[in-house]
């Protein structure tokens, strides 16, 4: 039943279906209460946070996965090796943690922290803490020595105060149907992304910019080149899985990018398509037949490394043209800087 709520609401917000006017009340009631908390933020009626420290926010205008998660590890790393000592906060969406802030590392319970806190964990080597208070777990996070915090996923909790804003855009589904929430895909308006410092397109942007920042957006690509055993036995290249069949599994907000992308190395791909951060049973990926069994990394942290031979993920790393990345990074490090002066 998920399944088919999700290709109803995929064809209504990114194929022209025509069901979202059945939604457009609903819309309407979410939209007057996302500009009225704006307002009540804008005119100080309700309080911003500064934490005394830079805060980098990635996030994102729509509803499920843009990449988000894997430009702040590309984030934290580069700011690291730049002389910061960032920290990464998380809201720990699809764990069942309590209400008080908790640190992850490696070794974390994705079903306690959520299945990005981990990866994060495992791909940065920042410190990590989740908490629905953001600026809770950011200010626990400082108080163990950061001096820089970057939030996943923190475009929409204003409450945490914040130094440099990056939306990220998926560059083949853009901004939908351009509806907010139920009708479109969008958490905010339109107008959101004149607010943000820098918009970043997942892919090549098939869209024509409409404002000054949408027009100055820099697009990225994830690219694989390993495919890694599950169990560590053995990483291999992706290009080796060139001309056979498997089966792609992905619970994440795009699974079409992930089946798109092993697709553009010839590889057949069987689809097996979850809601975004469903716990994954290995007794259910059983299909009867040899096929190896691909995954992505974000779904791969939610199983046990004790499996046979035939699953394995697919890292990704983020690749940006150094002749735009040298530039934004030399911005964002002079302005990290220049608040850490002021602070």
């Amino acid at each position: 039943m998920r399944i088919l709520l999700y290709q109803w609401i995929h064809r209504v917000w990114y194929e022209g279906g025509s069901g979202y006017w059945l939604l457009l009340p609903v819309s309407g009631l979410f939209w007057i209460l996302i500009t009225l908390r704006r307002y009540l933020y804008r005119f100080g009626l309700l309080k911003q946070e500064m934490l005394g420290v830079p805060v980098i926010v990635v996030g994102n205008l729509t509803a499920g996965g843009t990449g988000k998660t894997p430009i702040v590890i590309w984030l934290a790393n580069a700011l690291r090796d730049r002389g910061f000592t960032p920290a990464i906060v998380s809201r720990g969406y699809g764990g069942s943690k309590s209400s008080s802030p908790m640190r992850v590392d490696t070794a974390s319970d994705p079903a306690v922290v959520g299945d990005e806190p981990v990866l994060l964990a495992r791909r940065s080597s920042c410190a990590i803490a989740v908490d629905k208070n953001r600026v809770r777990a950011a200010a626990m996070l400082i108080e163990d020595g950061a001096d820089l915090i970057i939030a996943d996923d923190g475009l929409q909790h204003l409450r945490l105060g914040r130094t440099y804003e990056i939306c990220v855009v998926d560059g083949a589904r853009w901004l939908g149907n351009r509806f907010v929430l139920p009708a479109g895909p969008l958490r905010e308006t339109t107008s959101r992304l004149n607010r943000v410092d820098q918009i970043l397109v997942n892919g090549r942007l098939h869209e024509a910019g409409e404002t000054a920042n949408e027009q100055n957006a820099i697009e990225f690509e994830l690219v694989a080149q390993d495919v890694c055993r599950l169990n560590g036995s053995l990483s291999r290249s992706i290009e080796r899985f060139g001309g056979t069949t498997v089966h792609g599994i992905a619970a994440i907000g795009n699974p079409t990018r992930f089946f798109d992308m092993l697709r553009s190395h010839n590889i057949q791909v069987i689809e097996h398509r979850l809601p975004d951060h469903s716990t994954i049973d290995v007794t259910n990926l059983s299909f009867g037949d040899d096929f190896d069994i691909l995954m992505t990394e974000k779904d791969a942290v939610k199983i046990e490394s004790r499996v046979s031979d035939r699953f394995w993920y697919v890292p990704v790393e983020v690749e940006l043209d150094p002749v735009l990345a040298g530039p934004w990074l030399e911005q964002i490090e002079s302005r990290m800087r220049n608040e850490q002066l002021a602070s």
